[in-house]
């Protein structure tokens, strides 16, 4: 597939530079018994000293030496990375839930970034900056041609710094230059509604480490509202994953208590897990039960799980024990298939490589990885069934991913069983046909299927043909412990 629609893929995906399942510190030691490759290190050293004695140009050691460390940890999967000093910063400050920048969620369109939605109260919303418009330069250097993650450096910075925006905005001749100061934000992970009568929307955008408080202040605020609330949505679409508490958290909320939530597995003693609903595995460092005071209805209340391809990680987590427990119809289309846990291992004071170091699996044993969450009931992601989520990348369709693990099949997208031209321009036409999904509002068609479940009323079901849980459930399979 071309390069263009591998990269609209992953962003629709809304990945962030690599889901942060795990955030575990520990020193680095090597195997006891592992023999070092001496020949092969030789070779590493002849390399280096070629490189520094014929190269073109003189090269910095420490370059040298980072870039061979990010090469060795990329080649694993396309979730091994190695963290320099600022990637790192980044990281902590993503699992924390704050960066700095000016406060907008952007995609791709047409080469350009484009602005999904402002961030509420953000500098880029006081600023004026709306959802469509497109960002032609930043600082007066042209954005097209740039990748996404390129153009998002541009924009992050110093607190207190300006920079200055052109867009292009419909319905306006002349290019709009916008000034905006970058501070620091504070992204909500956790958003929730009623958005009928006795009807709750519960929405996780990210796992963060307040995700798990959040979310029960925002449950107790809409019990308060309506205490005979008789169904809820719990909407991850397009939900990267994020800290694993989180996960363990948003489970134990609609689950009895001390019940499997999930297990891993891989070749260390430490990585062979069973996370249970308990507040050890979700509290964090905050002393006491953050769930504790949360309705007791919210333990029985009709639960719906929308779910779609951009859901991965720890929104897998979630939405797999919910549907093994049975305590909720999980609707939409196949998740992303991040199945695997990365530990974050400290080299230096501010750097790290993550590393992946074990598979998830279900309380039932269904391995996650490159397979993802198949719902009960598949549902388009617009009312005429023409929808891109189908189209995305998943795990599976990633170079170097880890394979399953547990010897189930790997469901792939669509993208390699078509001609890839061909694909590349459907694609990139339903793009510019279909405005981005405003997840709650009225327009929300998966969430209107959800409410129709709840209600009892009929439900419009895909049009393509797409495996459904409920039709030919896999033989459940034991995780290795």
């Amino acid at each position: 597939m071309g390069n263009k629609f591998k990269s609209m893929g992953l962003i629709g995906l809304g990945m962030v530079a690599g889901v942060a399942a795990s955030m575990q510190f520990s020193a680095i030691a090597q195997k006891s018994g592992t023999p070092l490759p001496l020949e092969e290190l030789r070779q590493l050293s002849d390399v280096f000293g070629l490189i520094k004695s014929d190269y073109v140009e003189n090269v910095d050691d420490k370059k040298l030496v980072q870039e061979a460390i990010a090469g060795m940890v990329s080649s694993l999967d396309p979730h091994s990375v190695y963290l320099d000093k600022k990637a790192f910063k980044e990281m902590r400050e993503s699992v924390q839930g704050k960066f700095v920048g000016i406060g907008i969620e952007v995609g791709m369109e047409d080469g350009y970034v484009k602005v999904v939605s402002p961030i509420e109260d953000s500098p880029a919303f006081k600023a004026g900056i709306k959802a469509g418009d497109l960002i032609t330069r930043i600082d007066n250097a042209p954005m097209k041609g740039l990748s996404l993650d390129e153009a998002i450096k541009k924009m992050r910075g110093e607190p207190h710094t300006k920079l200055v925006l052109t867009l292009s905005r419909k319905g306006e001749d002349k290019p709009v230059v916008v000034p905006v100061m970058r501070e620091e934000i504070r992204v909500q992970s956790v958003k929730a509604k009623m958005v009928e009568p006795d009807y709750a929307w519960l929405r996780i955008s990210q796992f963060q480490e307040p995700t798990v408080e959040d979310m029960a202040k925002k449950v107790t605020a809409l019990y308060a509202q309506n205490p005979n609330i008789k169904g809820m949505v719990l909407d991850l679409r397009n939900d990267p994953g994020g800290v694993v508490p989180g996960a363990i958290g948003v489970s134990a909320a609609f689950l009895p208590k001390d019940v499997v939530v999930v297990s891993t597995n891989g070749q260390l003693l430490d990585s062979k897990q069973t996370l249970y609903a308990r507040p050890e595995f979700y509290a964090g460092r905050h002393p006491g039960d953050p769930l504790q005071k949360l309705p007791a209805a919210l333990k029985s209340v009709p639960l719906v799980v929308l779910v779609n391809s951009g859901s991965a990680s720890a929104s897998e987590i979630v939405a797999g024990a919910l549907q093994d427990y049975k305590r909720a119809t999980v609707m939409g289309s196949q998740t992303f298939g991040k199945g695997s846990v990365q530990t974050l291992r400290q080299l230096t004071a501010d750097t790290a490589v993550k590393l992946t170091t074990a598979r998830y699996y279900t309380p039932n044993g269904r391995a996650i990885q490159a397979k993802g969450i198949v719902p009960d009931m598949a549902i388009d992601d617009t009312a005429d069934g023409e929808g891109i989520d189908s189209l995305r990348l998943r795990e599976a369709d990633l170079e170097k991913h880890l394979a399953n693990g547990n010897g189930e099949e790997e469901v792939k997208s669509r993208n390699g069983r078509v001609d890839e031209l061909e694909e590349e321009q459907r694609i990139l036409a339903l793009a510019r046909k279909h405005k981005p999904i405003e997840f709650g509002s009225k327009e929300d068609f998966p969430l209107a299927q959800a409410l129709n479940h709840l209600k009892g009323l009929p439900v419009k079901l895909a049009k393509v043909d797409a495996p459904v849980a409920a039709a030919a459930k896999p033989e459940e399979k034991a995780a290795k412990k």
